[in-house]
């Protein structure tokens, strides 16, 4: 089998591809993640995921690379990781007692081939409290997560419906990963 790149330090990335029972090393790149003017979030997390898998490709020609990034949308805003306890709770009051949009760019890149695509899935929010904001900061776990939240941790909580891929807001959408890993033949 040929060498994969999972081009991706998330810790739920490498469990949720492990799932698949494939074997890959781990190599995160470092880009600019910098949203560009009047970028939408599906644009934004398709760039980052080929150049992610760019960035890789680089130093490994021959490995099949699979790059990925993962953003929240709401009224046409990329709500990315929290920054700080008040930028979490900034967070949470947007999506807080609605519906907002969990986005994924995944890229599969071999030396001939690139090729993307951009999962979606509607998430229902529960209204929250200040005391719930405060509750689930402690518990640590809205740190580093796209949108200030994990929904396969406590916040599952906080989240009666989704409408798409559950693995797309964990952070990497499996069916569509193995559909591109298919396409460059790394899977049969």
């Amino acid at each position: 089998m040929a060498h994969i790149i999972l081009a991706s330090s998330s810790p739920r990335r490498r469990e949720l591809l492990a799932q698949l029972g494939l074997e890959f090393d781990i190599l995160s790149p470092d880009i600019d993640e910098s949203v560009q003017e009047n970028e939408t979030v599906a644009a934004y997390v398709e760039r980052l995921a080929r150049a992610k898998a760019e960035a890789v490709a680089v130093q490994y020609p021959d490995a099949i690379i699979i790059a990925a990034d993962t953003s929240l949308g709401v009224d046409n805003e990329i709500l990315g990781k929290p920054e700080s306890k008040q930028h979490a709770f900034e967070i949470w009051s947007k999506i807080s007692g609605r519906q907002h949009d969990v986005f994924s760019g995944v890229c599969v890149r071999t030396k001939d081939e690139k090729y993307s695509i951009v999962v979606q899935t509607r998430v229902h929010f529960q209204a929250l409290s200040v005391s719930d904001m405060e509750s689930y900061w402690a518990t640590g776990e809205p740190i580093g997560k796209a949108g200030a939240y994990a929904i396969q941790g406590i916040a599952a909580r906080y989240i009666p419906k989704i409408e798409g891929s559950y693995s797309n807001v964990v952070g990497l959408p499996l069916y569509e990963t193995v559909q591109l890993l298919q396409t460059v033949k790394a899977l049969n």
